[in-house]
């Protein structure tokens, strides 16, 4: 039930429209909860059905004016219940770690070239969330919500050095492994 509430944060923090919303979870809140323009305009229906939201009105309606939505107070109580509510960690699932426990009893064939590229993306990945903290988080910016948001991104650097350094060490325990390694 998680995108309904990251649609919630995004419009306490700004009233947008259905477009708006998508732009910025494609700047900032995609990048740790995804969600296609599809799935987001469809719970916006939902919420706004909830009375979690509701649409402004225009000064002047014209057709084909982009709806903007605020949150309600409901919807600011709904976020806030869920927010303080505890939630266990999800079980990792990752493609990779199975695809290298399959190799060590079916071969490593093409792994290597999958682990470079991973390493690829991860790189610059972490130098994407690097330059966002350098524009957005300099030195004294440290309002609560500045320092909370900045906790988010400080997450986002931290998996992808860990995803660096771990694909690094994977690529050099590779190049150790006998041709074929790990087949039985």
């Amino acid at each position: 039930m998680s995108l309904p509430h990251a649609i919630l944060t995004a419009l306490v923090e700004k009233p947008s429209s259905g477009l708006e919303l998508t732009r910025r979870f494609d700047r900032s809140i995609g990048y740790f909860w995804s969600a296609t323009h599809q799935q987001i305009y469809r719970e916006l229906g939902k919420l706004e059905a909830e009375g979690y939201i509701r649409a402004l009105v225009a000064d002047q309606p014209t057709r084909g004016q982009k709806k903007r939505y605020e949150v309600l107070s409901e919807g600011r109580a709904e976020l806030a219940r869920w927010t303080a509510a505890p939630q266990d960690p999800k079980p990792m699932r990752d493609t990779m770690l199975l695809r290298l426990r399959a190799a060590a009893v079916v071969g490593t064939e093409g792994i290597e070239a999958d682990l470079r590229r991973h390493l690829d993306l991860h790189t610059r990945q972490l130098a994407e969330y690097e330059a966002i903290q350098e524009r957005d988080f300099p030195p004294g910016k440290d309002a609560p919500q500045d320092r909370l948001q900045h906790l988010v991104l400080r997450a986002g650097i931290d998996l992808e050095t860990f995803w660096t350094r771990w694909l690094t060490h994977a690529l050099e325990e590779l190049g150790r492994l006998p041709a074929g390694g790990g087949a039985n």
